[in-house]
């Protein structure tokens, strides 16, 4: 089957400089720090992970989530569909967390989904 117009995503590269928040958080006891690089309009470009155990798979397969998630953003997937494709992940860490937003998590995915909900989807704070 040919298609007359195939579809072709291009990639929103963000600015060499750029604003960013970070946000410190644990989960069952992991302290981590998201950073949450920004494009000029104050949406979401790109994330990073720095988790206090450094050379661990969790640490490995935060950065991996992290590089995915980026790509997903600056390719166009809205902020509410990497949401939902990422909130309700289940697996350790999970249990309290810091945020009394965010009271539990299922995991470190989880949680950062669940964070990006609220600063950034469109039922956000203050919105």
């Amino acid at each position: 089957m040919t298609q007359d117009h195939p579809m072709l995503a291009t990639r929103k590269a963000l600015t060499p400089t750029r604003d960013s928040i970070t946000h410190k958080f644990t989960i069952d006891r992991h302290e981590g720090y998201l950073t949450i690089g920004l494009y000029p309009d104050g949406t979401p470009g790109e994330i990073f992970i720095k988790i206090a155990k450094e050379g661990s798979a969790i640490s490995g397969m935060c950065q991996a989530f992290c590089r995915a998630f980026s790509i997903a953003l600056q390719f166009g997937l809205p902020v509410d569909e990497a949401v939902t494709r990422f909130k309700g992940m289940r697996f350790e860490p999970n249990g309290p967390t810091s945020n009394p937003d965010i009271p539990t998590a299922d995991s470190i995915v989880d949680y950062v989904a669940k964070y990006i909900e609220i600063e950034f989807g469109s039922t956000r704070r203050g919105k």
